[in-house]
């Protein structure tokens, strides 16, 4: 790619729109809450084995809990500061959420203690929810802006 081909695609109409629509959508009230959330989730998520106390009891569990929390919380931060480019990353982190729920089996493979279970499952659920509507909020924000763009709306 050309350095004359790649100022041509910066300043190209549509990506400019694009870029608009995304902000749109991630400046709206529903999708800074999402964020938020997000956020607060991601950062429960890796804290929460020494708040519920099973750091020492399922120590693969909290690698994977600290791990995933960071992960996610960084996602959110990506989400509030580049919104066009963390579409698919808010799907993963719907992904992550489900693989939070039943990590705790899978890594341990016995029984695991009812707090490791309760944190993971809500924790896991919430996530997966909000990495969902992270991503309706976005793809709703620019599909609406694209339909008022051709006159539908």
């Amino acid at each position: 790619m050309t350095e004359t081909t790649r100022f041509a695609m910066a300043d190209h109409p549509d990506l400019i729109e694009m870029h608009a629509r995304y902000e749109r959508a991630s400046a709206s009230g529903p999708a800074v809450i999402t964020d938020g959330l997000v956020l607060l989730a991601g950062l429960w998520l890796a804290i929460s084995p020494w708040v519920i106390h099973f750091n020492a009891t399922a120590p693969a569990v909290t690698v994977n809990n600290l791990i995933l929390g960071i992960a996610v919380a960084v996602v959110a931060l990506g989400l509030t500061l580049l919104p066009q480019r963390m579409v698919r990353l808010s799907w993963a982190t719907a992904a992550i959420g489900a693989w939070v729920v039943v990590s705790q089996w899978v890594i341990q493979q016995s029984s695991s203690s009812a707090g490791i279970v309760w944190n993971n499952v809500i924790t896991g659920g919430v996530t997966a929810l909000l990495g969902i509507a992270a991503a309706a909020i976005l793809m709703s924000g620019a599909r609406s802006d694209s339909r008022m763009t051709r006159g539908n709306g």
